[in-house]
């Protein structure tokens, strides 16, 4: 298979300085979203320090050694940032989410730390495929308070897990399966809070991965946009699929050396 894949970054609304980032790797089957935290410079330095580190990866056939190297990338970030941040005062912790999608023809994995998320279209289907490293998103699965309540509770903006925050990081990962026609939606929380599943699903059905970005960041921000909104859309590009002058296209692969990445596939969902 292969696949295409389109991205976007807006400072929404309300702020006035983007501090959220991405990768786009689609040449190697590599893509990440980072959103910073920490103020304007702190959050912008972490963001950027994170994207760039993956931007660096080399080509690697080996799907379990490509996952091995981006968490490499970001563990390294995490030192650098939590180094560096002697240099700011304690109000402005340089900080910053990140989600990393990684496929290589079937098979594919996601690495995370925060609330930035992986969404994938299946059979006219919608399913979350990380879970968020956030306070309320404990209290959900607690069963304190409602799924429905988690977006307007007072500390819906905090988030247990970031790079740069502490050392060492705990990152979460997983491996999935990829099939044919599926779509993958890499975002911040500056899209997610805005739209519903059902609207991410109407939305990616268009099959030019180009558009379905740019109706995303629309709805995002007719709806307000309080926050930087970033995404991601990657698909499985059919031999029969227009590719756009700005879509970024997977390299082909070497199916013989998939055939023993190293990893079991018993934890696929």
């Amino acid at each position: 298979m292969t696949f295409k894949s389109s991205a976007t970054t807006h400072v929404g609304m309300v702020r006035k300085v983007n501090q959220d980032s991405y990768a786009e790797r689609t040449d190697i089957g590599v893509w990440a979203v980072a959103d910073g935290m920490g103020g304007h410079e702190a959050g912008e330095v972490a963001s950027a320090t994170v994207t760039d580190s993956i931007k660096g990866l080399q080509p690697n056939e080996n799907i379990a050694e490509m996952v091995q190297a981006v968490e490499q990338c970001i563990m390294a970030a995490n030192l650098q940032l939590t180094q560096q941040a002697a240099s700011y005062d304690s109000q402005r912790v340089p900080g910053s989410t990140v989600v990393v999608l990684v496929i290589n023809g079937d098979q594919g994995a996601v690495v995370w730390a925060g609330d930035s998320r992986i969404y994938r279209r299946r059979d006219r289907e919608i399913t979350q495929l990380t879970r968020d490293h956030s306070h309320v998103q404990d209290l959900v699965e607690q069963g304190v308070i409602l799924e429905d309540e988690a977006e307007s509770h007072p500390m819906a903006n905090v988030i247990t897990r970031a790079v740069g925050i502490s050392e060492p990081l705990e990152l979460d990962s997983k491996w999935i399966d990829v099939r044919r026609d599926d779509q993958f939606l890499l975002c911040s929380d500056g899209l997610s809070r805005l739209v519903t599943n059902e609207e991410l699903e109407s939305m990616m059905a268009n099959k030019d991965s180009e558009e379905v970005t740019q109706s995303l960041l629309h709805t995002a921000l007719v709806r307000g946009a309080r926050d930087n909104v970033t995404l991601i859309c990657v698909k499985d590009c059919a031999d029969t699929d227009t590719v756009s002058e700005n879509d970024e296209i997977t390299a082909p692969h070497n199916i013989e050396s998939m055939a023993d990445p190293g990893f079991d596939f018993d934890d696929i969902d």
